[in-house]
């Protein structure tokens, strides 16, 4: 708020008529005092009067003009600083980014294909790398502006403060998860699937009670980990930290069977650990609404992401990238409850 209060009051409380000169230089200041105290317009029609300070009806229109002039470049102050601000909004300069100029994405380390290849999430090749630098395109970003950090899955999820604007790692969307961040639309909804070494009883299995007979793994903290509990029904099964590790105790017979999403167990079974098999493609989760971009919660940012999302969808890009990156055999057997 602006408030000039400028108040002339006569020693002796008694009312004082100001000269045409005193009154000029006087005037915002009785304009903003009275309507900062609610004092205008007062006394009778011909005449203003403040305590100790009478000033003669003539003045009356003048006091009223500069107090609109002043209130009118106030608002196109405001409006012009406003706009400004917003003008911002939806391009590389929007202040609500991490680093206005950049778009500041996290990503899990390593990363493996067919979401990413070569642990380098800036080289645009893979699923979420193509994905992201053609988001980043929609939203006025050159390839350069893109900066990666990266994190565990487990900082991923977690609630609080996110130092980027949004991270990609196969993250699914999840009821309990958006209570504590924020999602984008969903970008990819693959099938989860199987992986045995050969000879493993699960090669044989074709429903969940043959399931239940085998040892699992999964990985921590993912949805991977909530299908084998809570949709197969498997008690206690072995939990790894990371897919390393998971993929070792599956080549080191530790475990006999791994739940993954299907183009992981694609890239698992063709590059990590060859003699390995998709044994089978699982039903569907209704709990697992996809993979979403995850935010800070609260962020806005989401929507202007998910216009871009919308127009790659539209454009057919996102299909494109699912049939360069994440097809599978389509012979592959399903499993039913």
């Amino acid at each position: 708020m602006i408030t000039a209060p400028m108040r002339h009051v006569h020693p002796h409380g008694g009312k004082k008529t100001l000269s045409r000169q005193k009154i000029s230089r006087s005037l915002p200041g009785f304009a903003a005092d009275m309507d900062r105290q609610g004092l205008a317009p007062l006394g009778p029609p011909d005449n203003i009067e403040i305590p100790g300070l009478f000033l003669p009806g003539r003045w009356r229109s003048s006091i009223m003009s500069i107090k609109i002039s002043l209130l009118s470049s106030l608002a196109v102050a405001a409006t012009l600083a406003f706009g400004t601000a917003h003008a911002q909004d939806n391009t590389p300069d929007d202040p609500r980014l991490f680093t206005p100029g950049q778009l500041t994405v996290a990503t899990s380390d390593p990363v493996f294909p067919p979401w990413m290849m070569d642990n380098d999430p800036s080289n645009g090749e893979g699923f979420e790398s193509a994905f992201v630098y053609a988001l980043a395109e929609k939203m006025g970003f050159a390839p350069d502006d893109v900066v990666w950090v990266r994190e565990t899955f487990d900082q991923a999820i977690a609630p609080g403060a996110k130092n980027y604007d949004f991270g990609i790692q196969q993250i699914s969307v999840t009821e309990d998860r958006a209570q504590i961040a924020t999602f984008s639309d969903v970008y990819s909804q693959p099938q989860k699937a199987v992986v045995a070494m050969p000879g493993s009883a699960v090669e044989q299995a074709s429903s969940f009670a043959d399931l239940l007979q085998v040892r699992w793994g999964v990985m921590i903290g993912t949805t991977d980990l909530d299908y084998v509990e809570q949709i197969i029904g498997v008690d206690e099964p072995a939990v790894y930290n990371d897919q390393v590790g998971l993929f070792q105790a599956l080549q080191g017979n530790q475990i006999d069977a791994v739940a993954t999403e299907l183009p992981t167990a694609l890239y698992l079974t063709a590059v990590q650990v060859p003699d390995a098999t998709i044994a089978a493609i699982l039903p569907p989760d209704e709990n697992d609404y996809g993979h979403g971009l995850i935010f800070e919660q609260g962020n806005d940012l989401v929507e202007w992401v998910n216009e871009a999302i919308a127009e790659l969808q539209s454009e057919g890009v996102i299909d494109a990238l699912v049939a360069q990156y994440l097809i599978a055999d389509p012979d592959l057997p399903v499993i039913t409850e």
